[in-house]
């Protein structure tokens, strides 16, 4: 090998590490071995989707709409923020998109859902076994930073079409943001506050549940929102693998080059994410 060869790394291709070849196979062992557990968990998953658009769809929309602007009301006590919910869900049903937004409000919530039941308990678990939240760090880094589609390849092959691969990469996208500010929160307590309780005898569950969830109460919530607004943001995602909602007319005013269905589908998309983003957002963040 000349000098100038090994300066080209050129060399290097030949010894190319497989690590494509080993995902390939890792994927087909699973879809061999364990194809009636991922069968059962898309059921499951489908099962949750199907329960929440009964939810938003069978009752008039109406009183769908009544209901949310009702609880925009009383999670912020405020008649602006009310008043901005009634006008943009109507704002949606007049521009004719109401059963994607709620289609695109079931994949919402559902990931939302699993997302906060796995990531608060986690970044709990993370807070009190710092080799844990060592050892999760990379993980959530990968999660976050890899591209959507590299993980969308093994969710179509492992479920399928539908609204089961599009919330599977959701909720893997997603999910760092829950675990990361759940963490953050519950070791930013004070600690004068759980001196204290300790002082009054208590032990660590009534610590955890009496005085770190409520001081990281405000991180938790902002775990929520994240979550909510980076479910939103993979709409168009979960469309290119089947999922109804809003990504679906996006992709097709993107196919068509069609500016007024673009500009019609995005306002929805950014009204939904203000309200619900504003709606869980803790007073005065």
């Amino acid at each position: 090998m000349t000098l100038a060869e090994a300066a080209s790394l050129e060399w290097l291709e030949a010894w190319k590490i497989p690590l494509g070849a080993v995902m390939r196979d890792f994927v087909d062992w699973l879809t061999t071995n364990f194809a009636a557990g991922f069968d059962a968990l898309a059921l499951a998953l489908e099962s949750i989707i199907d329960a929440l658009l009964w939810v938003l769809q069978t009752p008039p929309t109406i009183v769908v709409i009544a209901v949310i602007v009702a609880l925009s009301w009383v999670m912020r006590r405020s008649w602006g923020f009310t008043a901005f919910t009634t006008f943009g869900l109507l704002l949606i049903v007049n521009q004719g998109y109401w059963e994607e937004t709620t289609e695109t409000l079931a994949l919402v919530l559902a990931s939302a859902s699993v997302c906060m039941g796995l990531g608060v308990p986690l970044g709990i678990a993370a807070a009190r076994r710092p080799w844990l939240h060592r050892a999760m760090e990379p993980v959530l880094d990968l999660m976050q930073t890899i591209p959507t589609f590299v993980y969308l390849i093994p969710a179509l092959i492992l479920f399928g079409l539908g609204m089961v691969p599009g919330l599977i990469a959701t909720v893997i996208f997603a999910i760092p943001a829950p675990i990361r500010l759940t963490h953050l929160g519950i070791t930013s307590t004070p600690v004068a506050l759980i001196e204290a309780g300790r002082a009054f005898g208590a032990t660590p569950r009534q610590l955890l549940w009496k005085v770190e969830l409520p001081s990281a109460a405000p991180q938790i919530m902002a775990g929520l929102t994240q979550t909510i607004m980076l479910s939103l943001s993979m709409v168009v995602i979960a469309a290119l693998v089947g999922a109804d909602g809003l990504g679906v007319p996006t992709l097709r005013a993107l196919n068509s080059v069609n500016i007024g269905m673009g500009f019609e589908v995005g306002i929805a998309i950014v009204l939904v994410a203000i309200i619900f983003d504003r709606m869980f957002k803790r007073k005065g963040g």
